[in-house]
């Protein structure tokens, strides 16, 4: 006798189907539409009243400058936020989400929300997906703890560091955090030293660049400083501006009256009752 095929459930996990048939199209030259990265230099540091962190606003599509003044200090909660690196598009939507569940999470508890809880939900929602959501952040707030600022890679892995830098010019930050940073830092020499190694990203890597955005972050207090420094002002603009004379002309008009085409059938058997 012949056994009935069964339907079995599939399997959790993650889905390959496709990536064969991936392969298939690159090899015949059909190549994956590009997106939007931010090529960034992201800063943070603590100081004696708080953290600071810092960025860049250019976002790059390839070689090609896509966005001369975009955010990437991304709003968390109140005390907490966070600077992001990678694909502009999964920086924004993961800390949005995250920031939504901070949001309930003060809502249902009614307390501030710590830091430590925004750092538990980025990293495992980012090592959920292996990788896949091409995220780097660096996180910094204070709560009731204290300051606290941390690392979050695109896989899920995090470090608690007193500075930290992330993105195409962390290098070129990084040296200049290494050779100035000490603790006991006021407000003042923090802000100067985070827009240094923004700066330092901006004049030596091509992937940053444009203006300087910092945000500090004290005890029940949040000042977020955008456009804080302009290092690349335009040098020459057009003072008679730029004017378009011709317009496009219109070749031909034709209107086409659109008329609602009813089909009556009748005939049909009646509804019995």
């Amino acid at each position: 006798m012949s056994k009935a095929s069964v339907d079995v459930p599939l399997k959790g996990g993650f889905s390959f189907d496709l990536c064969k048939r991936n392969e298939m199209l690159l090899k015949k030259g059909v190549h994956a539409p590009s997106f939007l990265k931010t090529g960034t230099t992201i800063v943070g540091l603590i100081f004696q009243d708080g953290v600071i962190l810092g960025a860049d606003t250019r976002a790059t599509e390839g070689p090609i400058v896509a966005d001369k003044n975009c955010e990437k200090i991304h709003y968390m909660a109140p005390n907490i936020y966070c600077c992001g690196a990678g694909t502009a598009a999964d920086t924004e939507a993961v800390t949005d989400m995250v920031s939504s569940q901070l949001n309930l999470h003060r809502y249902h508890t009614g307390r501030e929300s710590r830091v430590v809880t925004a750092l538990s939900l980025l990293k495992s929602h980012l090592f959920s997906y292996q990788g896949y959501v091409q995220a780097a952040l660096v996180l910094g707030g204070v709560d009731v703890t204290g300051p606290h600022l941390h690392t979050i890679y695109p896989h899920g892995s995090t470090d608690t560091l007193p500075f930290a830098t992330m993105g195409s010019g962390s290098l070129a930050a990084m040296a200049v955090f290494e050779s100035k940073y000490h603790e006991g830092l006021t407000k003042d020499e923090g802000i100067n030293l985070v827009c240094e190694a923004i700066c330092s990203g901006i004049f030596n890597d091509l992937g940053s660049g444009s203006n300087v955005d910092v945000c500090v972050i004290t005890k029940g207090q949040t000042e977020y400083l955008r456009n804080h420094q302009l290092p690349n002002p335009r040098t020459y603009v057009n003072a008679k501006g730029y004017s378009f004379p011709k317009k496009t002309e219109v070749l031909s008009t034709k209107i086409t009256p659109l008329r609602a085409m009813v089909e009556v059938i009748e005939g049909g058997d009646a509804m019995e009752e």
